[in-house]
């Protein structure tokens, strides 16, 4: 028979109607618990109830858990917003205290209380968390015909985002503000994104966000943005062959990516865009192109990458292992493969690109190593002949040779 404590910790979510809104079994939980610990506004809503030693949560919250592991098999009680496991406090303390050991008596959330107010479904919704996370990571979810519900950081939250969306030619959109939901202050306000002008916003609040705009000003869903949405000084991979090059490289949900000279940051963001659970990881030896592959990121709406300057291998030396490598720069400085292809999980994919003969020359030599796939890029565009500019013949690019391969 396991010796492990049973139940001991309990989460309990909580509204703004405080404990009329608990049931009995929640409230006779944060009655019997030794240590009750929340937020200083979770706390007070609970005060009625609460008989043993109170913890509110310090900075950074995780600096809690050695004293609520010290309760280990006694009663304890984690008062959350709603639901702890829906973008809440549930996920820290899950990875502290097994499972197990825990019951959690959720409330409906944020976002469950403005999509009832709203009347929208929320399987047709993008839910977004603003909260301690930069605000352009919104930018992803901007579709004409889109709707959005975003918790947010502060009381200023929403007057940024409508900031952000008037910049991006969104300004149309209608912005609704739900704040303190569910309990006897709650206001539910509603403008536009060029018309806001609602003032004394509470901070706790939650935007839902109706985008109306033209498609020409939303990213596209597949890979391959314009180029001219990149800031760059030529060390750029086009779209063309960057739509290949991240088909190529196969994301798949949580996985990780190592962009080997990031320049622009081009494959890194295009890869972050294809899903949100996607990770990458951008390395740069030029500080001026790693500060401009992080504007990029934050401006086409993937503000997560990691970008880590140095010059590599030395720099990718205690990166957690990639999923996925793509060397677009670099390839030929000594000991970038054989750091790269050590690190790279079993059943990885590696993708390089080369444009000059030299660089071709060594993937060639790497293809004959370790197998893969080579591939032949060769694109053409129209362009005028002659000043006339009704004549128009095929300009050919560059070749590019793709290496493909997977890691036994």
């Amino acid at each position: 028979m396991s010796s492990r404590p049973q139940r001991w910790l309990s989460i309990v979510g909580i509204g703004e109607d405080g404990i009329d809104g608990l049931s009995p079994v929640a409230q006779r939980l944060i009655s019997d618990a030794e240590l009750v610990v929340g937020g200083k506004r979770h706390l007070a809503l609970a005060d009625p109830l609460i008989k043993g030693q109170r913890l509110a949560w310090p900075s950074p919250i995780s600096d809690a858990l050695p004293e609520i592991a010290r309760h280990r098999g006694r009663p304890v009680a984690v008062l959350a917003s709603g639901d702890p496991f829906h973008y809440g406090v549930g996920d820290l303390l899950r990875r502290a205290i097994p499972a197990d050991e825990t019951l959690c008596l959720p409330q409906p959330s944020a976002f469950s209380l403005a999509a009832a107010r709203l009347g929208w479904s929320l399987q047709d919704v993008a839910l977004v968390s603003l909260h301690g996370r930069a605000l352009e990571g919104i930018l992803r979810h901007l579709q004409p015909g889109a709707r959005i519900l975003a918790l947010s950081w502060d009381g200023e939250t929403p007057a940024k985002l409508a900031a952000l969306l008037q910049a991006r030619s969104f300004g149309d959109s209608a912005i609704t503000v739900l704040e303190r939901m569910g309990g006897a202050a709650e206001r539910v306000r509603r403008t536009t994104a060029k018309g806001f002008d609602l003032k004394k916003i509470e901070p706790l609040n939650t935007i839902a966000l109706e985008v109306i705009g033209s498609t020409s000003v939303a990213f596209g869903l597949a890979p391959g943005l314009d180029d001219s949405l990149f800031e760059h000084d030529g060390q750029l991979t086009k779209r063309d062959v960057r739509a290949i090059t991240v088909s190529a490289l196969a994301p798949r949900q949580g996985e990780l990516l190592w962009d080997v000279g990031v320049g622009a940051g081009s494959i890194a963001i295009e890869w972050l865009l294809r899903h949100p659970s996607l990770q990458a990881i951008g390395i740069e030896e030029g500080a001026e192109r790693a500060a401009r592959a992080t504007r990029n990121a934050a401006a086409l709406g993937t503000p997560d990458l990691r970008i880590v300057q140095g010059h590599a291998p030395e720099a990718l030396a205690g990166l957690p292992a990639p999923d996925a490598v793509f060397i677009g720069g670099g390839l030929g400085d000594a000991g970038v493969f054989e750091a790269v292809w050590s690190a790279l999980k079993p059943g990885g994919r590696l993708v390089a690109n080369a444009v000059s003969l030299g660089s071709e020359a060594m993937l060639i030599e790497l293809f004959q190593r370790h197998g893969g796939e080579l591939t032949r890029i060769e694109i053409a565009k129209s362009g005028p002949a002659g000043r006339s500019g009704k004549v128009f013949v095929w300009r050919p690019a560059a070749p590019i040779i793709q290496w493909r391969v997977t890691k036994p």
